[in-house]
Order: C-alpha cells, then sequence, then structure tokens
C-alpha cells in the first residue's frame, strides 16, 4: 500500500507531499489542475518512461520519492531478498530521480537499481489503469494476455513447460535452416575453418606455455644482472671471513655455552637449524648460478615462439585456452558441414521429437484456456451485470491454429453484444467507450481478488459514463478498496461520494509561477466540493442539498 508520495520538481508541481490511507481516495480539481500529473508521478516512481521534459522549468532535476507499507509474505519480498535490499517493518522507499539532461536514477531502500528492476518491484505493488489502457481491450491480439491473466498460476506453470520447448524448437530449427544453407556458402566456411584449423594446429600452443615463455624471455634477457646478482650473494655466504664462517665461529661457541648451562640447548638447536637451511641455501644459489646462460640464439627462439603464439591469440581468442576452444568448436562445425546429410537427418529427427511433445505440452494450454475462457465469461457477465450490462452477452472465442507461437497456438478474441437479441460481434468494433471503461473495470476486479496488487490507481476510467452505470462504477470501486487501495481520479460526484478519503488538487499562481497543492477535505468541504462537480459552476444551496443527499446515499450503501 502506498502510505506517502513526495514530488519535486515535476513538470507543475514544485514541493508536494501527499498522505495516502486505506481504502477509497478519490482525487478531484478543475480540469489542468494537476491530478494526472499525480498519477504520472506515481507511474515514473514505478517505473514508467521518463524524459527530461517532466523537470519543472528552472530546476536541475525532479525528485519523486514514495514510501510503501507490504503485508507479509508478499510475493516480491524473494525478488528484494535476492537483490540484497533489507525490509525492515514491512516498508519500502522508491525513490527517482529524473536529472535536466534525462538521465534517471533509481533507488530502493536507498541501494541503487536499475528502471527495469524499478518497474518489476513496482508492477507487483501498484496496478496503475488510466484511460489509455482501454487500448488493450481494443486490440484482439492482447486478449489472449487477458484470458491467460485471469488464469494465474495454472496458466503460469503450463506456459513455462511449452516456452521450454518451443524454445528448444527454435534452436534446433535455427541450426537445420544454417546446415541447409546453399553449397557455395559451406564452400566458403569450409575453406576458411580449414585454413584456420590448420594454423592453430601448425602453432601447437600448450595451455600455459606463452606464461612459462614469458617468464623464460624475462630471465633472458636479464640474465647480466641475475649472474651479478646471485654470485654477490654467494660471495657473501662463501666469501672468506664472511657469512657461514662467521656462523660456523658462533655455532662452535653457542655449543660450548650450552654444555655448561643446559638452558641453552634449545637456542642452540634452534640456531643450528638456521644454520643449516643457510647452507642449504647457498647450494641453490650455485645451482641456478651455473643455469645462468647468456646465449642470444635461445633469447630469440622464445621471442618468435612468442611471436607466433600471439599471432593466433589476436585472431582466435585472448588465451591459449580460448583459442582451443574456438578450435573444437569449429572443428565440430566443420566435422557436421563435412556430413551434413547425416546431421542434417539427426536434427529434423529432433525436430520432429520435439514438435510431438509441443503439440502435447500445446493441447493441454488449450484445454486450461477452454476452462478458463468459460469461467471468465461467467465471471465477467456477473460483473456486468451489477454496472447495469446485464442484457450484454459475453465469449471468448478460442481458436487454435496450426503454427507454434511464443504463447501456444491459441488465438483469443473477446466477443461482445451490448444488446438483446444481437449477434456476437468483436469487441474491437461494437463497444463504446463508455462500455469499453465498464468492461475494464469488472476485469479488474476479477483480477484484484487473485492477485496481491496492494494499491489499485484509476485515472478517470468513468469517462463517457453518467446517472445509475455511475453510481454502479462508483460502487465497484468501493468493493475493490475493500481488498486493495484504491486511488482514483474522477470526474463523477456519485463516485467521489463513496470515497474515503477526498483529496482535492488545486492550481494557482504565485510570483508568477504556476503550483499545485492538494488538501484533505473536511466533510463540509467534501459536500461543497461534490456540490461543485454536480452544477458544473455555481454552488447553490439547491446543489448543497443534493451533494448531502448522495453523500447519504454513499454511507448507506457502505453498510
Amino acid at each position: 500500500m502506498l502510505m506517502e508520495l513526495t514530488v519535486k520538481n515535476f513538470a507543475i508541481i514544485s514541493s508536494l507531499t501527499v498522505p495516502f490511507e486505506k481504502g477509497l481516495t478519490v482525487l478531484t480539481g478543475e480540469t489542468g489542475a494537476g491530478k494526472s500529473i499525480i498519477i504520472d508521478a506515481i507511474g515514473l516512481l514505478l517505473g514508467g518512461r521518463g524524459s527530461a521534459e517532466f523537470v519543472r522549468h528552472g530546476e536541475k532535476k525532479a525528485e519523486i520519492e514514495g514510501l510503501f507499507v507490504m503485508e507479509e509474505g508478499h510475493q516480491i519480498e524473494a525478488k528484494l531478498e535476492s537483490l540484497g535490499i533489507d525490509i525492515e517493518d514491512d516498508m519500502l522507499i522508491m525513490r527517482r530521480e529524473i536529472t535536466h539532461t534525462g538521465k534517471s536514477i533509481c533507488r530502493i531502500n536507498g541501494k541503487l537499481m536499475t528502471i527495469g528492476t524499478l518497474r518489476e518491484i513496482g508492477q507487483a505493488l501498484v496496478d496503475i489503469h488510466g484511460q489509455h489502457e482501454h487500448q488493450s481491450l481494443m486490440r484482439a491480439d492482447e486478449h489472449l494476455g487477458l484470458l491467460d491473466q485471469f488464469g494465474g498460476n495454472d496458466i503460469k506453470k503450463a506456459l513455462h513447460e511449452y516456452r521450454k520447448l518451443f524454445n528448444k524448437l527454435q534452436t534446433t530449427v535455427k541450426r537445420i535452416n544454417e546446415l541447409d544453407q546453399n553449397a557455395q556458402e559451406i564452400a566458403q566456411k569450409t575453406d576458411l575453418y580449414t585454413y584456420q584449423l590448420g594454423e592453430i594446429a601448425k602453432t601447437n600452443a600448450q595451455i600455459g606455455e606463452d606464461e612459462q615463455l614469458q617468464k623464460n624471455r624475462n630471465k633472458l634477457a636479464n640474465s647480466e644482472k641475475l649472474y651479478e646478482a646471485l654470485t654477490r650473494s654467494y660471495e657473501h655466504l662463501y666469501g672468506e671471513d664472511k657469512g657461514l664462517d662467521y656462523l660456523s665461529g658462533m655455532l662452535s661457541h653457542l655449543e660450548t655455552a650450552a654444555s655448561i648451562d643446559t638452558d641453552l640447548q634449545p637456542l642452540f638447536e634452534q640456531v643450528s637449524s638456521s644454520y643449516y637451511l643457510i647452507e642449504e641455501a647457498s647450494y641453490s644459489i650455485r645451482e641456478a648460478l651455473d643455469q645462468v646462460d647468456f646465449n642470444p640464439t635461445i633469447l630469440e627462439d622464445v621471442e618468435n615462439r612468442l611471436a607466433e603464439i600471439e599471432k593466433v591469440k589476436r585472431k582466435y581468442g585472448e588465451s591459449i585456452a580460448e583459442v582451443l576452444a574456438y578450435a573444437e568448436a569449429i572443428e565440430q562445425e566443420l566435422e557436421e558441414m563435412e556430413n551434413k546429410d547425416i546431421h542434417l537427418e539427426e536434427l529434423q529427427n529432433t525436430r520432429n521429437a520435439i514438435i510431438e511433445d509441443l503439440t502435447i505440452e500445446s493441447e493441454a494450454l488449450t484445454d486450461i484456456r477452454k476452462r478458463l475462457a468459460k469461467n471468465l465469461e461467467a465471471s465477467l457477465m456477473m460483473e456486468l451485470s451489477q454496472l447495469y450490462m446485464e442484457k450484454a452477452s459475453f465469449k471468448v472465442q478460442l481458436e487454435t491454429g496450426e503454427t507454434f507461437y511464443k504463447n501456444g497456438q491459441d488465438q483469443a478474441e473477446f466477443l461482445i453484444s451490448t444488446n438483446e437479441g444481437e449477434p456476437l460481434k468483436s469487441l474491437v468494433k461494437v463497444a463504446s467507450g463508455g462500455e469499453i471503461s465498464r468492461i475494464m473495470l469488472a476485469l479488474k476486479t476479477i483480477f484484484s481478488a487473485s492477485q496481491q496488487i496492494t494499491s489499485v490507481i484509476f485515472d478517470e476510467v468513468d469517462t463517457g459514463v453518467s446517472g445509475r452505470v455511475a453510481q454502479a462504477i462508483a460502487e465497484k470501486m468501493y468493493r475493490i478498496s475493500e481488498g486493495s487501495q484504491v486511488l482514483c481520479i474522477t470526474h463523477l460526484p456519485q463516485v467521489a461520494a463513496m470515497a474515503d478519503h477526498h483529496l482535492f488538487i488545486r492550481k494557482e499562481t504565485i510570483e508568477g509561477r504556476v503550483k499545485t497543492d492538494v488538501i484533505q477535505l473536511n466533510d463540509d468541504e467534501k459536500t461543497n466540493e461534490l456540490a461543485r462537480m454536480l452544477s458544473g459552476f455555481e454552488v447553490t444551496e439547491i446543489t448543497k442539498e443534493n451533494a448531502k443527499e448522495l453523500l447519504e446515499l454513499a454511507t448507506h450503501k457502505k453498510g
């Protein structure tokens, strides 16, 4: 649930903090006051498309912040945990900044997020339904998605299994098409791969060889420095009256002391052990000294070998391991091309087997959708009857074709007859604006019962209706608010009267700049606003009485 929204320097809003509560909250005000701007701000906070045009003129950035409270065990908790987002007291703070250059910065509980992640989290918390969403009902290709949305987890599981096979089929078909390309392309690719394999094989590079060569090159290139350093090290240990001679004398005297004072025996043993370790090290230094090579020919050979390896690395991979992996891949592809017919037959058999399995999964999807279609028809007709469309008939026309698509072989289209005795026709052709509003509201009512959406926002979805239909829509919105927080921008007094909380949006000019403000209306102010909505302009005692009557009716309906 959205508890509080803070907006700064957004469009005509300078600075605004709006608290929200449970139940049905309506936002009213004159046209152009900024009602939809508040909904736009929420939409951007939830990952909507941003633009520098949203930044208030003369400011460097727009800031939007929302405080949400989630129910314990909400479906999005696992996603938040995977992102490393800590949740305290079931509260979530989402924040988005849009700079004057159009750049967006998104945060959830202070942690930077991508817009995609912000959108994923936001859509799980809030469902925004505006007039433009009618377009999904007015496009037949969107109807299958709406049917699947009604199915919930049952259809999701079946779709998941279907899509795994569908993706496998696409990969297999792509490979078949690649093998089935024209002979000239295959011949050219065969020549290229044969040359590349020969070049890599000729190099005969071994994993780790380049690292060892680089070490050898470094030693050979600095052989004089190495020889001098080792020589001096050895001389310090074995020069006359130096190093080990002094240590040997010291060890002899310490042995005598230890024979007198037995407490010194551990010290003698420690020094004795160190002496022999140093002596052993001197032998290793001598061996290293003998192995120092000044031969420039060997250095040249190492340089040439390194150059040979670097040449194939530049062409085929950043390391010898990558070069060898590439060689293995093209060798396999070359073998497939040389034995194209055999591999083509194997792939075709694989494709046919996948199609058989995919057909079974597709049929399972169709069976589920047929059941869903009947349930959706019954549920929607019940909701529509409450919205004074009881004479309407609604049907989900489901057709199954031969072609496999991402979502199955089915195509769905919503058919409707809005008058008794009229034949069913495509919804996209016969429904009016007011009817589309009621159908979408009915769908939202059905979907909200099966989803964990904590807030539903309606942006002027009651456009095109009046009278008893407006009252029915108001009651429907109130019923939805009993299970989810509902925010609604409306011009209908019937809807405003049903609200638990009434926010009035006003626009005023201060020092030559337009400013939007939000006022929480008390009972008297609510009566006056309803009277204004009823009269359209001049508020009279009669319109006030009508407003009071409307509020009393709303109270009765709620009860």
